[in-house]
């Protein structure tokens, strides 16, 4: 069997508001969805302030590391909207208003009768040698360089831009889980779970504990992308189950 396929991405989220709580992300969940659905393992996310050397300093750690990243934030028509300038910093070339988000910019203002301003203009600032990204939704573009995509913060514009680039991302082998329930709490669980997880390194078990205001119990999924490795980790989770049911009842 060939070795799967592994895919990785990473995420920045701009913005000061997402950092004082005024603002609840909902990209990061979306994104990470996403990842999971078509084989891209989301490695890691950054919350970073509206300040360009934090924003270009999260891209150069991790652009690097990581196949893909995503940004969400900051390409907007206020004087706060530097992500693009950060970028531009991040990959060491200028940022310039792009003639063909200029032309789109242009063009549907003039079809809304409003004035494209100085401020609008702003929004088609991007990395000299950007890629565009497609926004259905207002039109106002994303950009791509290199292996960084600069998407808007707006929820319903980050989704339709996310969409318009999936199907040109290489995806890897997806990740598949099963689910077993423990009636047991994880300090009961916790010293034979390891030595399943040891006996299972091409596999990883995670333990979520739950509490129903009587009782602890746990539900223990088991990820992998190998099925015959989730399924023989899997049916080692229930036998240490059982295990410890048996002794109990023993006892």
């Amino acid at each position: 069997m060939s070795s799967p396929k592994i895919v990785t991405a990473a995420m920045v989220a701009i913005g000061d508001e997402l950092l004082s709580g005024r603002t609840k992300d909902k990209n990061i969940g979306h994104l990470a969805d996403m990842m999971t659905m078509v084989g891209i393992d989301l490695r890691e996310v950054r919350i970073v302030p509206d300040e360009e050397a934090s924003i270009a300093e999260a891209i150069n750690a991790l652009r690097t590391r990581y196949d893909y990243i995503f940004t969400s934030g900051g390409i907007g028509p206020t004087h706060d909207d530097i992500t693009a300038d950060a970028v531009s910093k991040a990959f060491g070339v200028d940022c310039i208003y792009d003639e063909r988000a200029m032309a789109l910019l242009a063009a549907m203002y003039e079809r809304r009768g409003m004035e494209f301003s100085d401020a609008r203009k702003r929004m088609a600032r991007m990395p000299q040698g950007s890629r565009l990204i497609p926004n259905p939704v207002s039109t106002a573009p994303g950009f791509a360089i290199g292996n960084v995509h600069v998407m808007a913060g707006v929820p319903q514009v980050f989704q339709a831009m996310l969409d318009a680039i999936m199907p040109d991302l290489q995806t890897g082998t997806p990740l598949l889980s099963q689910s077993v329930r423990s009636p047991y709490g994880e300090g009961d669980i916790g010293t034979p779970l390891t030595a399943v997880q040891k006996n299972h390194p091409e596999t990883s078990i995670g333990s979520y504990p739950k509490f129903d205001g009587k009782v602890f119990s746990t539900d223990i999924v088991v990820r992998a992308r190998d099925p015959q490795a989730l399924s023989a980790a899997a049916a080692d989770v229930q036998a240490m189950i059982d295990a410890i049911t048996a002794s109990r009842v023993k006892a």
